[in-house]
């Protein structure tokens, strides 16, 4: 038999486990009752898109409701991120950034936003090595030793596209010069997607692109792979060689992607989005669309993103005082 304290006790307990069990019920049901904004900070066609809008799909087939992709390119990512820093903090924005915005602290002196302060950060939604590419047409190296040959032999006379100055693509192409002893002239452009448009169509001569832009074009024809960065061939591409084999056994690039919500947005929201990520993680329609990008998908928990993010950029800001690179 129960004493009276022991009663009181349990009811106490009961009415506990009921008031969780209203906001677990409330925040399940409660979100989300309208499209969410999904901010991504780079033209359409990019490598982000092409995690970004198959996402969009699985988030819409998982919840009902519309995952509306936003393309805010300009100033290498940071537009974007400005503009969703100052969203709501609501749960219906999302930003959807990448490693380019663990660059960005280190080359860009006067931000509007701090990628740690304004944002929490959700989940890691995928990472995709780097890999060298080249216009067939107008680069006619057969392979990574004969195109590093004419490097060396002719200093500046190839150049190479990147999504804008102090993105990923940029950087790539830096470590990529200080380790190989080359000069290759940079040609930023406002995006991944422009930039992979100008090298298809022989504007430019070269890109350190993220696999998941690239793939479809490099199984196309239209674009050819020489090397992909790290220490590992690429499943997708299993006669393209690493750097490891060619030489390089330091050149180490992953291009990655995260998804981030405005600093406020309320903890149960943030739970439901990131158990929506997991669910979309399982996916097999997702799982297809990353195995074809040659990525992996994220696994790492909101805290340990947080503590990934932080090592990138402590890392990258080591790589832009090595080559002095300061923007505006």
């Amino acid at each position: 038999m129960h004493t009276l304290f022991q009663r009181r006790t349990l009811l106490r307990a009961g009415a506990t486990g009921l008031t969780l069990a209203a906001l677990g019920a409330r925040a399940q049901s409660g979100w989300p009752t309208k499209p969410v904004n999904l901010v991504v900070p780079f033209p359409a066609g990019g490598g982000t898109d092409a995690f970004a809008r198959p996402l969009s799909a699985q988030f819409a087939k998982q919840t009902g409701k519309t995952l509306v992709v936003d393309n805010r390119g300009g100033a290498g990512g940071t537009l974007g991120a400005t503009i969703a820093s100052r969203a709501p903090a609501d749960g219906y924005t999302l930003f959807m950034g990448a490693i380019h915005h663990a660059i960005a602290p280190s080359v860009y002196p006067k931000l509007e936003y701090d990628l740690q302060r304004d944002f929490v950060p959700l989940a890691l939604l995928a990472e995709v090595p780097q890999v060298l590419v080249v216009n067939p047409k107008r680069v006619t190296a057969p392979d990574f030793k004969t195109l590093l040959a004419e490097l060396k032999r002719s200093p500046g006379k190839l150049n190479y596209a990147s999504a804008g100055g102090g993105t990923s693509h940029h950087l790539a192409g830096e470590l990529f010069k200080q380790q190989t002893g080359t000069f290759i002239t940079h040609i930023p452009y406002r995006g991944a997607g422009p930039a992979l448009q100008d090298l298809i169509s022989g504007n430019v001569d070269m890109m350190f692109d993220g696999l998941g832009s690239s793939a479809a074009h490099i199984k196309g024809g239209r674009i050819k792979a020489l090397m992909v960065a790290g220490s590992q061939r690429n499943p997708s591409l299993p006669d393209v060689p690493c750097a490891a084999e060619v030489g390089l056994p330091d050149y180490k690039v992953v291009t990655w992607y995260g998804l981030w919500a405005p600093k406020g947005t309320p903890a149960d929201v943030q739970a439901r989005i990131v158990e929506e990520v997991k669910r979309a993680g399982a996916a097999e329609e997702i799982r297809a669309v990353w195995a074809s990008n040659g990525a992996h998908y994220g696994t790492l928990s909101p805290a340990q993103f947080g503590d990934y993010v932080r090592a990138e950029i402590t890392r990258w800001a080591a790589v832009v005082k090595a080559a002095d690179i300061k923007l505006d």
